[in-house]
C-alpha cells in the first residue's frame, strides 16, 4: 500500500473519457489524487476539467495500438488503470487489437516503468473458450496483464447502468421508436446489473492499495433481473408499450450478420440502438452473473466492502428523458 498522499500520487487512467472513465475520474480526484487521463482524442476530454481543481486532471494522447504513446502515458505514475474496451468492431478497433494486444501493452508498459498497482477493468463473461470474439479477447487481455503485472487488479462487472450507460439507454430508446421490440432468446438470460458508480469506486479502492491483487473481483449489483424483466422495467418507467416479441438466438444471429453488413454498406447511418451484432447475438446465451465461488471467497462488492446500487434507485432518474412529456406527469391527481 502506498504511503504517500493521494496528492502526492498520480494516476494515468486510460479510456478515462468514456462512460466509467468520467465516473472514476471523479472517485480519484474526490480523493485527491492528481490524475493524468490516456484518449485518443485529448480534446474531446475537456469536459473533465470541472470534476477536479485547476491542474488536478490533465488529458493526453494515446492509442492502444501504438506502445511507444502506451509507455509516454504511463511515464511517472504512481498506479494505472485501464478501462478501454468495445462491445461492436469497426476498421482498426477489433477486439483483439483493444481488448487482448491493447491491455497487453498497458500491462508491459507499466512493468517497463516498474508500475505495480495496475487496475484492469475485464468483464463478467471473459472465457478464453468462449465462441463470442468479445469474450475470448477479454480473457486473453486478462491473461496478458497478470502475466506482465502479477499484483494487478483485475474487476469483472456485469452490463453497467447509469445516466450515461448503452444498455438501459439503448433498450428504452428502442421501446420509444419501435412498436415491436425483440426480445433475444425470449428474454431469458440473466443480468445483475451493476451501477457504474459502485465500481467506480471498486476501481478507487484498488488505487489506493486496499484491494489484494491478484486476483479477479466479479461485480454485480444486489439483483439477478431476466433481459424481458429489466425490458419490461424501462417500459413501465418510460410510459411505453411494445410489443414484445420473442426472437431465436439462431435468428438473432443471422439478423446480427445482416445489420453488421447493412451499417458497413451505409456509413453507419443505422442508429446505434438498433445494430445487434451476431457476436453481441452469442453473448446473449449466457447468463451474466456473480459466480458462487467469488462470493464465497469473497471477490465481489461485498468482499470489497461496497453495498451494491439497486438498479430502481437509479434509472428513473435519467429514463425519464424517453417517455412522452419528458419530466412532466400528465396523470392527473386524485
Amino acid at each position: 500500500m502506498a504511503t504517500r498522499a493521494p496528492a502526492q500520487q498520480l494516476v494515468t487512467v486510460f479510456g478515462g473519457s468514456g462512460f466509467v472513465g468520467r465516473h472514476v475520474v471523479r472517485a480519484l480526484v474526490k480523493r485527491g489524487y492528481r490524475v493524468r487521463v490516456a484518449v485518443r482524442r485529448p480534446d474531446l476530454a475537456g469536459f473533465l476539467q470541472p470534476l477536479g481543481i485547476v491542474g488536478q486532471i490533465h488529458a493526453v494522447q494515446a492509442n492502444l495500438r501504438y506502445p511507444a504513446s502506451v509507455a509516454a502515458a504511463v511515464k511517472g505514475a504512481d498506479a494505472v488503470v485501464n478501462l478501454v474496451g468495445i462491445m461492436q468492431q469497426g476498421g482498426r478497433q477489433s477486439f483483439s487489437s483493444v481488448q487482448a494486444n491493447g491491455a497487453r501493452a498497458v500491462a508491459q508498459a507499466c512493468a517497463a516503468a516498474g508500475i505495480e498497482r495496475l487496475v484492469h477493468v475485464s468483464a463478467l463473461g471473459a472465457d478464453a473458450g468462449s465462441r463470442s470474439g468479445y469474450a475470448r479477447s477479454k480473457a486473453e487481455g486478462e491473461a496478458a496483464v497478470l502475466a506482465s503485472v502479477p499484483g494487478a487488479v483485475l474487476l469483472r462487472p456485469s452490463v453497467m447502468f447509469g445516466p450515461e450507460d448503452s444498455f438501459f439507454n439503448r433498450f428504452a430508446s428502442m421501446a420509444r421508436m419501435l412498436p415491436v421490440l425483440p426480445l433475444v432468446g425470449d428474454g431469458a438470460t440473466k443480468f445483475q446489473p451493476a451501477f457504474v458508480g459502485d465500481v467506480a469506486e471498486a476501481v478507487a479502492r484498488a488505487v489506493d492499495g486496499s484491494v489484494p491483487g491478484g486476483r479477479t473481483y466479479e461485480l454485480g449489483g444486489p439483483e439477478v433481473l431476466s433481459l424481458r424483466k429489466i425490458v419490461e422495467d424501462i417500459c413501465k418507467v418510460t410510459g411505453r408499450k411494445p410489443l414484445l416479441v420473442p426472437m431465436p438466438f439462431a435468428l438473432a444471429k443471422i439478423v446480427g450478420r445482416v445489420l453488421e453488413v447493412v451499417d458497413t454498406l451505409t456509413l453507419g447511418l443505422i442508429p446505434d440502438e438498433l445494430v445487434i451484432t451476431s457476436d453481441q447475438a452469442i453473448l446473449l446465451q449466457s447468463d451474466n452473473v456473480v459466480s458462487a465461488q467469488a462470493t464465497s471467497e469473497g471477490r465481489d462488492f461485498a468482499g470489497l466492502g461496497i453495498a451494491p446500487t439497486s438498479v430502481e434507485a437509479v434509472v428513473s432518474s435519467y429514463l425519464w428523458r424517453f417517455r412522452k412529456t419528458g419530466q412532466f406527469d400528465t396523470a392527473r391527481a386524485n
